[in-house]
């Protein structure tokens, strides 16, 4: 089914409006009430006869896109002309009003055949819930509209990155990686209540837990993926962990053949910055055939674990060897639970950085280095 052809008016210099979206182009658009009633500038008219769509239905949901279709009574179908849909994010569904003036929340699409695909990053963001009402119009020939009255309003959520899109992070990644220094082990820093916590509850296993909402808004693993976090960066300088860290002056240190070794897959998770210099790359190591590693197979880039920008593991003269990237900060997901006693607890001896953290850490849209064409 060809996409509809999409409209709008409103334009900046700063506006992704511009860019042409393939199959769509860009025609007209009108700001309206819900409840039909006419802006006073508007130039749009009612007309009850035209008839009120019905029974919608929202299918095919990507990060990016759906398809809308609904029902329609026969009387006066043959003057519709085009249709007008109401597209709001959902926490403004009882606002018309532009939030930002190159955001068009009212799109008018050509009448075509019903499912209609509804396409553009300008408007829809992944993992974001949006609501949308839809009326049926008839362009007049002085270029006014007559309408019918708004639909109910419908309710959907947008979906998470697919592969495509992640693997356009990927790439961007690849960029900035820089060349590859050789580690030893993964390292995992929390406070002493942690680790006691860990040996009196948990049978001395840490145990996964579900990653929060750091990174890309559209990220697949955000609120999913269960696993334990580590680092694996380097000083350049000793080749050893930094002292410092914002996450807890403890430290557990363990040999990286432990968690990655070729009875492991690994997958790339996500690339984001917060608004620093430094961008983080995240990398997602799951046991071959463990719930983990099924999850990130349907989601998740898989990487090769010898031969890739960011983390690799070959063997040398025997020994299993390990490099990381250099200009990027590397954050690990181990997704099975980890004994201490494969490693040590050790208190480091530098300072507790509380600006590094990313627990929930917002990307910033802005950055060109590591955003896709795509929502945010």
């Amino acid at each position: 089914m060809e996409a509809p052809r999409l409209a709008h008016t409103m334009s900046s210099p700063t506006s992704p409006c511009e860019e042409v979206i393939k199959n769509l182009s860009l025609e007209a658009i009108q700001l309206c009430d819900r409840d039909g009633n006419k802006s006073q500038d508007s130039g749009i008219a009612e007309m009850e006869e035209l008839p009120v769509p019905h029974n919608i239905k929202i299918s095919n949901i990507t990060c990016d896109s759906f398809k809308i279709s609904w029902d329609m009574d026969s009387k006066s179908k043959d003057r519709i002309t085009h249709y007008f849909i109401d597209l709001n994010k959902k926490e403004n569904k009882n606002s018309n009003k532009f939030k930002h003036k190159d955001v068009p929340t009212k799109l008018v699409a050509k009448a075509v055949p019903l499912p209609m695909t509804v396409r553009g990053h300008w408007f829809l963001s992944p993992r974001t819930e949006y609501t949308v009402a839809v009326q049926t119009a008839s362009k007049q020939v002085d270029g006014d509209y007559v309408v019918s009255e708004w639909s109910e309003i419908i309710e959907f959520c947008t979906a998470d990155y697919s592969k495509v899109h992640l693997t356009q992070l990927l790439e961007k990644a690849e960029v900035i990686a820089g060349r590859m220094l050789k580690l030893s082990v993964f390292y995992r820093n929390q406070h002493k209540e942690y680790f006691d916590y860990i040996r009196e509850h948990h049978g001395n296993a840490m145990q996964p837990s579900v990653k929060d909402n750091s990174g890309s808004h559209g990220s697949p693993i955000s609120g999913k993926l269960e696993g334990i976090f580590f680092s694996c960066n380097t000083e350049f300088n000793t080749g050893k962990p930094p002292q410092d860290s914002p996450y807890g002056r403890y430290r557990y240190e363990i040999a990286a053949e432990k968690l990655f070794n070729p009875n492991t897959n690994l997958y790339f998770g996500d690339f984001y910055c917060m608004y620093t210099a430094y961008h983080y790359v995240i990398l997602v190591i799951a046991p071959v055939g463990s719930p983990g590693d099924e999850f990130c197979k349907q989601r998740l880039p898989q990487l090769d674990i010898k031969d890739n920008k960011f983390l690799t593991c070959d063997e040398e003269d025997g020994v299993m060897v390990y490099h990381h990237a250099q200009d990027v900060i590397l954050e690990v997901i181990y997704t099975d639970p980890v004994d201490l006693s494969l490693g040590t607890v050790a208190e480091i001896t530098g300072h507790q950085l509380m600006s590094l953290s990313t627990a929930n850490a917002k990307k910033d849209p802005s950055c060109k280095t590591c955003n896709i064409s795509v929502g945010r």
